[in-house]
């Protein structure tokens, strides 16, 4: 008779995802997704109060150029867009914990009790591609696009346009920062391993000059190296989460064998 799996191998207390069928796994990933947005709706009527504020600090870096509203609905539209990329921001460490909630059933119990771990970082990098964003990236975009002289040629943007470019790099470096916590979940799970990324690191650089090129609004090479340097950053710092995964993952299967013999 096979012998009963070690505690570290065996379903966690709690956990009823082998139990769960394909209809509850469906019932609870619409609750996960109704309560997220909820959050986007609460963050995004708070966003409204405070849309203004954040419009003063985010035309700033536009110099040398006029911002014109080419439709009578022009500054309503973006007031409300920009609420709703603020109740975004705002909502977001909520949209984290109904993945992981959704997630969690899936985890060991030693896993589980990452989930503040999982939040707090997951926000601080995106938070932190937004602030990249907004201080690095697009002044020199801007500076790019708006520089580029001609003669006769005094630049009037629409307002909207401008918006959509600075709200999409933003909302796009916040994404792309989350590179590490998308490897740790491939390294927790077994998808990749340390020694896999570092590996395939020349086709991850090419991958991400490639990104760079498609995403990046400039055909300039600066822009581009520097929307490529963070990126090749947060791939080495993935490595590094896969490694300290790989590392205390092996660590608790040799601890859960020298139990079982």
């Amino acid at each position: 008779m096979a012998s009963p799996l070690p505690p570290e191998q065996s379903i966690p207390e709690g956990n009823d995802s082998g139990r769960m069928s394909f209809f509850e796994h469906l019932a609870e990933l619409r609750k996960r997704l109704i309560y997220a947005l909820l959050a986007v709706l609460v963050g995004t009527i708070a966003g409204f109060t405070v849309a203004r504020r954040v419009y003063l600090v985010l035309v700033l870096p536009i110099v040398g150029a006029t911002l014109i509203s080419t439709s009578p609905a022009g500054p309503l539209n973006l007031y409300l867009k920009l609420s709703i990329y603020i109740g975004f921001v705002l909502a977001f460490p909520v949209v984290l914990y109904q993945i992981w909630l959704f997630i969690a059933p899936g985890l060991y119990k030693h896993e589980r009790r990452s989930a503040a771990l999982f939040i707090l970082s997951s926000a601080s990098l995106f938070l932190s591609g937004i602030a990249f964003c907004y201080f690095v990236l697009l002044p020199y975009t801007l500076k790019f696009l708006v520089g580029f002289d001609l003669p006769y040629f005094k630049p009037m943007i629409s307002i909207n346009e401008y918006w959509d470019l600075v709200l999409v790099l933003m909302l796009g470096m916040g994404l792309v920062f989350q590179t590490p916590v998308l490897i740790f979940f491939l390294a927790l799970f077994g998808v990749v391993t340390p020694g896999f990324l570092w590996r395939n690191f020349r086709y991850a650089v090419l991958i991400i000059s490639l990104v760079a090129a498609l995403v990046t609004p400039t055909p300039d090479a600066l822009t581009m190296l520097v929307f490529m340097a963070p990126m090749i950053a947060l791939y080495l710092l993935g490595i590094a989460v896969a490694a300290v995964v790989v590392r205390r993952k092996g660590r608790k299967e040799s601890i859960a064998r020298q139990g079982a013999a």
